[in-house]
C-alpha cells in the first residue's frame, strides 16, 4: 500500500491530485465496458491532458511495476479495457480535440478521445465525412476504434478503421513517444501503423491520429426489404454480391430485433416478418437507378414480401437510426445481453443462422440477430439476466457454440469487436500454438514487461482444456 501511495503522489505531481481517482465508489464506474458480463476494478484512474503527461504516467507505471490500460469511451464489447490485474486506467476523455482539418488533402488530425460521429459533424457542411461508422458512433472514440480496428454498416464498401488511418502518434509501453505512418498515402519501411491498429491497446497508447476524410456521396439509394424467412434474406445477400454489385451497406435484422425496435421506437416495421434487409447504394447519380433495379429484381427472386424505398434524406436517416438503435432497444427484451461477433462466408449465412437458432433452443436462451450481412459479420445478441448464475453459465456455453460454429465453416471469431478477455479462450479454434507464439513474440517486442493492458487476447492453458484441445 505504501508503494501505491507513493505512485499516487507522483501521479498527482504530473496531472494534479484532482485528476487521480482512488475512491472505491468512483472507481466502480470503470468496472466494465459494454460487455457487462466481465468486470474488474482498477486501483486508480488517471486523467491526462496530452501525450507528454501520458508518457510520464507510463514511465511511473514502469517504475512501480504497475499494470496500465488506456480507456476511451468505454463502449467496447469484448472486455478489452478491463484492468484484470488491477493497476491504473488511463482515461483519454480529455484528449478530445480535432487538431487540424485539411480538406484539400482530405485528412484531419485528431486526438484519441474525439467521438467518432463528431468528426463527421465537423466536416459535413463542407461535403466530407469520416467513413468508419460503428453502431456506437455517437459515443465511441477514434482511439478505441483504432485499438479494435472497428468497422460498421458501411464496411462492405469502405473498409474498416485501418483503411482510413494514415499516421499515429503513440506512447509506447516504456513511455517513449513515437510516430508511425505519415501524412501521405504510402510511406517506406515496415507498416508499423498497421501493426498498431487492432492491437487492442497491448502495443501502446495512441495519442494522435491522422485520418482520411472522404467526399460525401452525390446521392444515395436506400431500400428496406421484408422477408418471411431468414434463409431467403441471407440468400439474397449472397446473390447481390455474386451479381458483381457492391452496395455501401447490406444490413439484416431478425424478428426479435424488429420487435424490440417497434416496442421502443415505433418505426412501422412488420412484427410478423422474420427478417428485414437494408440495402444502400451510394455514389454518383448516373446509373444508380439501374443498379437499384437489379438489386430489387434479386430481392424479389428470393421472395421479398415487400421492398420499400427511402423517399428522401429524412426517410433514409430514419432507417439508419432504426438500425443503430437496435442495441439500445434490447433492454426491453432482457436485463442483460452480450453481443457475439463472428464472421462467416456469406454463402454460409443460412446454415450458421440456423445453428444459432438451434443453440438458442438448446440452452433456452433468447438470441436476436442484427448484423453486417454483406461481409458475413454476424452479431448474435445473447439475451439473459446476469443476476442469475444459471443463465450466466448457459450463456458461456452459448457463446462457445456460436464461435465454434463460425470457425467450423471457415470463418473467424471476431470481425470488429476484438478478442479482449471475452474471446481469448477461443483463439485456439482458429490459430495453432505456433501461430499464437509468433503473435506473442510481436507483442513482446512492443511490450516486453507485459504491463501494458495485460491478460488479453492470448489463451491460457485452461483455454485448451475447456475446448478439449489439451494434449
Amino acid at each position: 500500500m505504501s508503494d501505491d501511495k507513493q505512485l499516487i503522489n507522483e501521479l498527482a505531481d504530473v496531472v494534479g491530485a484532482q485528476n487521480v481517482i482512488t475512491d472505491p465508489t468512483a472507481l466502480s464506474v470503470y468496472e466494465c465496458d459494454g460487455a457487462t458480463l466481465f468486470k474488474a476494478l482498477p486501483d486508480m484512474v488517471v486523467f491526462p491532458e496530452n501525450a507528454q503527461q501520458i508518457s510520464a504516467i507510463v514511465k511511473l507505471a514502469n517504475k512501480h511495476q504497475t499494470p496500465f490500460i488506456a480507456r476511451g469511451g468505454g463502449t467496447g464489447l469484448s472486455g478489452g479495457m478491463l484492468p484484470v490485474r488491477g493497476g491504473m486506467l488511463i482515461a483519454l476523455n480529455r484528449l478530445d480535440r480535432i487538431l487540424e482539418i485539411d480538406l484539400k488533402n482530405q485528412r484531419a488530425v485528431v486526438e484519441p478521445g474525439v467521438v467518432n460521429l463528431l468528426l463527421t459533424h465537423a466536416v459535413q457542411d463542407d461535403g466530407y465525412y469520416y467513413a468508419p461508422d460503428p453502431s456506437s458512433q455517437k459515443a465511441c472514440t477514434i482511439g478505441g476504434n483504432i485499438a479494435e480496428n472497428s468497422g460498421g454498416p458501411h464496411t462492405l464498401k469502405y473498409g474498416v478503421t485501418t483503411d482510413h488511418i494514415l499516421a499515429l502518434e503513440v506512447v509506447l509501453p516504456n513511455g517513449e513517444i513515437v510516430e508511425f505512418g505519415g501524412a501521405v498515402e504510402e510511406t517506406p519501411g515496415y507498416d508499423l501503423r498497421g501493426v498498431m491498429i487492432g492491437s487492442e491497446g497491448t502495443f501502446g497508447i495512441v495519442t494522435k491520429a491522422t485520418v482520411r476524410l472522404l467526399r460525401s456521396p452525390q446521392t444515395y439509394q436506400t431500400t428496406l426489404s421484408i422477408f418471411e424467412t431468414m434463409d431467403d434474406a441471407s440468400n439474397a445477400v449472397s446473390s447481390i454480391i455474386a451479381a458483381g454489385i457492391i452496395p455501401a451497406a447490406l444490413e439484416m435484422m431478425d424478428q426479435l430485433v424488429i420487435k424490440a425496435l417497434e416496442d421502443g421506437f415505433h418505426y412501422g416495421f412488420p412484427l410478423d416478418a422474420e427478417a428485414i434487409l437494408i440495402v444502400e447504394l451510394d455514389g454518383i447519380e448516373a446509373g444508380m437507378q439501374d443498379q437499384a433495379q437489379r438489386i430489387i429484381s434479386i430481392l424479389n427472386e428470393h421472395n421479398a414480401r415487400e421492398v420499400r424505398y427511402a423517399k428522401d434524406d429524412a426517410d433514409r436517416e430514419n432507417l439508419w437510426k432504426a438500425r443503430k438503435s437496435a442495441f439500445g432497444a434490447f433492454g426491453r427484451l432482457a436485463p442483460s445481453y452480450i453481443t457475439q461477433d463472428g464472421v462467416v462466408p456469406r454463402t454460409q449465412l443460412p446454415k450458421v443462422l440456423r445453428q444459432v437458432a438451434a443453440i438458442s433452443r438448446k440452452y433456452d436462451i433468447p438470441i436476436a440477430n442484427v448484423f453486417h450481412a454483406g461481409d458475413g459479420n454476424i452479431h448474435p445478441i445473447v439475451l439473459f439476466d446476469e443476476r442469475d448464475p444459471d443463465q450466466c453459465e448457459r450463456v458461456e456455453m452459448v457463446n462457445e457454440e456460436i464461435l465454434t460454429a463460425c470457425a467450423e465453416v471457415g470463418g473467424t471469431i471476431t470481425g470488429e469487436h476484438g478478442i479482449g478477455v471475452e474471446k481469448m479462450d477461443y483463439m485456439p479454434l482458429i490459430f495453432s500454438p505456433e501461430d499464437l507464439k509468433v503473435m506473442a513474440s510481436v507483442r513482446d517486442i512492443f511490450n516486453p514487461t507485459g504491463l501494458c493492458n495485460p491478460g488479453k487476447i492470448f489463451p491460457t492453458p485452461e483455454s485448451y482444456i475447456k475446448l478439449g484441445l489439451a494434449s
